[in-house]
């Protein structure tokens, strides 16, 4: 029983220190970004003229919800989701996606505030459309091409990702 004691004692501070660096590696917060007025109108006037109705969220970005999806949802920035995604421009113009069938795996709180903010409106299973402005996206920084230099992303820039939620853990 003596032996026993220190292999148990061991084991259990090994799970301890296991479950402390789990909770260590998400240390994300919730963003307190408000769009600024310009960006919204801004967005509502390309909204308008592309003929598109969507409501707006009280962050400032706009989404339409093309299919909710279960009841369940995602709870914190920590969440792993699985997606398909489409990301592009107003204009079209698509600078991102997964490929057809594939899914793409992040972690919620290291995607841009639109979509921590957005993605949980839907449940597994779920698709919705977001429009994102620059404040709730990539701000005022230019995106670029690491392999090229070129822009893929420009300063300032109204964005628009259409994403099924496959699945979330």
């Amino acid at each position: 029983m003596r032996k026993l004691l220190p292999v148990c004692m061991l084991a259990i501070l090994t799970f301890v220190s296991c479950v402390k660096n789990n909770q260590a590696s998400c240390n994300y917060t919730t963003t307190t970004i408000i769009a600024p007025d310009a960006e919204q109108q801004a967005m509502q006037d390309s909204l308008s003229a592309h003929n598109i109705t969507a409501s707006m969220n009280p962050e400032g970005f706009f989404y339409t919800i093309n299919s909710q999806g279960s009841a369940q949802s995602i709870s914190n920035l920590c969440t792993t989701v699985s997606v398909e995604y489409k990301a592009g421009f107003f204009n079209g113009k698509i600078f991102d996606s997964t490929a057809t069938g594939t899914v793409a795996n992040f972690q919620l709180g290291a995607v841009i505030p639109g979509w921590q903010k957005g993605v949980p409106l839907v449940g597994k299973g779920g698709s919705i459309t977001l429009y994102i402005p620059p404040s709730l996206g990539y701000g005022a920084n230019n995106i670029i091409n690491t392999n090229t230099g070129d822009t893929i992303i420009p300063a300032n820039s109204y964005l628009v990702f259409n994403i099924q939620l496959v699945d979330f853990q």
